[in-house]
């Protein structure tokens, strides 16, 4: 934040200077229309329409980015929610499971390494034994 403002008022003081420089008359003709005003002014006007279509253009990708971005933290919240109600349910059925009497299953152990088409192309046998 503070460093925005250093930054801000270190342009206003370049602007101020630029314009103190610049202050040369000048006339912008565009088809039917014609003004006259300093270089400087003509100069800063440029920049502030420039900086106003560039703020223009961006603007939608800003939007749909921010619509993105709370539609997938809704989502997250959503799946916690079922996450936790999951881990909930699991809990009740394993207690249920132990009042019963009942052993509770093994957990599910781990799926065997994936071998890489490298691997198997090349004739590592290890691999292949490992996989199978």
């Amino acid at each position: 934040m503070q460093l925005t403002l250093i930054f801000g008022v270190a342009f206003a003081i370049g602007a101020v200077a630029f314009a103190l420089q610049n202050n040369v008359p000048v006339t912008v003709s565009f088809a039917f229309w014609s003004f006259e005003s300093s270089l400087a002014m003509v100069l800063l006007i440029a920049l502030g329409i420039g900086a106003l279509i560039a703020g223009l253009m961006s603007t939608p990708s800003v939007i749909r980015g921010q619509w993105n971005g709370q539609r997938q933290r809704r989502k997250l919240a959503e799946l916690e929610t079922a996450n936790t109600a999951l881990i909930k349910r699991v809990s009740d059925l394993e207690s249920e499971l132990a009042a019963r009497g009942a052993p509770l299953p093994e957990p599910l152990s781990e799926p065997p390494p994936v071998v890489g088409l490298t691997a198997l192309f090349a004739g590592n046998t290890e691999a292949r034994d490992k996989k199978g």
